[in-house]
């Protein structure tokens, strides 16, 4: 066996371990299970929340995007999404905390009442369903490669470590082995990044043979590869978060109000430096001092195949720091899968279907789901395909969409009625699939994202509007 897969399964087999320890703690109670008993520290909630950032999207598609772009746009991601938790740490943390809820839908039923949370409901389960498909791709993306495996078969083994991991001890291991995938990570990523930099010779260089292959002048200006696509990273990753379950879920978990605000201002400092590092060494594969680009057929393949080359790091290291992307992609599979088990449990089962359920029924039922999620997304992995972050901003559009619902709840209640928030998140999900049927059959092309934004508005005032007349008429 060689020492890649040496130190990955090493890691695999001690992350399971940790989470065979959560097992008796996450199995007291639905509370344990889905918020670890409202009960977690700073350092713990902040590290969950960047968690959900700092995944597949941060690593595989960063790296994707930056050397397919030649261009450091795609740090977008990171430094938005963590601008947008800085954003809910000064407004939006304390509601959510103070209000003890589960699930955003929940915290939308304290503000329009329950026919919204069905319907928002549904909305965050399409968003999120989206998104673990596209975390599970990455997974495969790496350990294909590794295990020398069929793109079908690196999927399904990437599930069951998923499964085996978040099925056990819910949100207790989410935190605790979300400590230890980011001290992984950034050890593993920062130790390639030095390496990296060493052998090419520096930033100078690096510039130099990039404006060599096509990439402009300013390619580290993250607006250097076009407004329009850079707007919408903006957009999408500061409005994203806000009614994000698998971001706020750590919040909702957090012991206090204090801890939730500052969890989620401290987490930005975890998620922004590690998007610079990644597309950085995105950028050097596409050099081509180190193999020749030309065989890369999948650019999805592109870090994994950095760091299994001699030439540019030694296997050692390069085992340490594919174990930091696994680290990376697992950190945000649990909270992303661990979401949509959430909002299926507390707003699907237990509140329209049995509203009497015991805690012990419902942490069976959540575990059950855990492995429902994994069977429904496993056959859209292996067979729908495209670029990493493109697809995950359609989660973000119709996240937005609930971040608009949610900032005029709390604070500017009077400008939404139930009914438009209900015609946003059913019109506005409807039109954000739309847009990407449209822009991959070539009907037209548009950013999901302000697709999202700009149906959500629409249909509000339609929504209230409609409620104005309904009024009315009753009178």
């Amino acid at each position: 066996m060689n020492i890649y897969l040496t130190v990955i399964l090493s890691y695999f087999l001690f992350i399971i371990l940790v989470s065979l320890f959560t097992k008796r703690i996450a199995s007291r109670s639905a509370a344990d299970f889905l918020v670890a008993g409202r009960n977690m520290g700073l350092v713990a909630c902040a590290v969950v929340v960047a968690s959900e950032w700092l995944g597949g999207m941060s690593t595989i598609g960063v790296s994707e995007k930056a050397f397919t772009s030649g261009t450091m746009q795609p740090v977008l991601y990171n430094i938005s999404t963590a601008l947008g938790m800085i954003i809910i740490g000064f407004t939006v943390a304390r509601h959510y905390r103070n209000k003890n809820v589960h699930t955003v839908s929940e915290m939308l039923e304290t503000l329009f009442g329950k026919r919204t949370r069905s319907v928002s409901a549904i909305a965050f389960l399409v968003a999120y369903i989206t998104l673990s498909y596209v975390q599970l791709q990455t997974c495969a993306s790496v350990l294909g490669p590794l295990f020398e495996i069929s793109w079908v078969n690196s999927v399904l083994i990437s599930s069951l470590i998923i499964t085996a991991y978040t099925y056990v001890g819910g949100m207790h291991a989410l935190a605790i082995t979300g400590i230890i995938h980011v001290v992984v990570m950034f050890l593993g990523t920062g130790i390639a990044l030095f390496v990296g930099l060493d052998k090419i010779s520096g930033f100078e260089s690096l510039s130099l043979r990039l404006v060599e292959l096509g990439s402009p002048d300013n390619w580290y200006n993250p607006f250097s590869g076009g407004i329009s696509y850079a707007l919408s990273l903006v957009v999408g990753g500061v409005l994203g978060g806000m009614a994000g379950q698998a971001s706020i879920q750590p919040i909702f978990a957090a012991r206090n109000v204090k801890t939730a605000r500052n969890s989620a201002i401290l987490s930005s400092l975890i998620i922004a430096p590690f998007g610079i590092m990644v597309a950085l060494l995105g950028l050097m594969a596409r050099t081509g001092f180190f193999f020749d680009t030309a065989a890369i057929t999948n650019p999805k393949m592109v870090l994994p195949a950095l760091m299994t080359t001699p030439g540019f790091i030694h296997p050692v290291l390069g085992g340490l720091a594919l174990a930091g992307i696994l680290a990376a992609i697992l950190s945000t599979v649990g909270p992303v899968n661990f979401a949509i088990v959430t909002i299926a449990t507390k707003d699907i089962y237990h509140s329209l279907i049995n509203r009497t359920a015991v805690d012990q029924k419902i942490v069976a039922t959540a575990r059950r789901l855990v492995i429902l999620v994994n069977v429904i997304t496993i056959p859209m992995a292996i067979f729908i395909h495209g670029a990493i972050l493109d697809a995950a901003y359609v989660s973000y559009a119709i996240r937005a969409i609930g971040a608009i619902v949610i900032m005029l709840g709390i604070y500017k209640r009077r400008w939404i009625s139930s009914e438009g928030v209900r015609w946003a998140f059913a019109g506005g999900t409807v039109s954000v699939l739309v847009a990407v049927m449209g822009n991959k059959f070539g009907w037209f092309s548009i950013e999901e994202t302000f697709v999202g934004v700009g149906s959500a508005v629409i249909f509000i005032v339609a929504g209230n509007i409609r409620s104005k007349l309904m009024r009315r008429g009753k009178t």
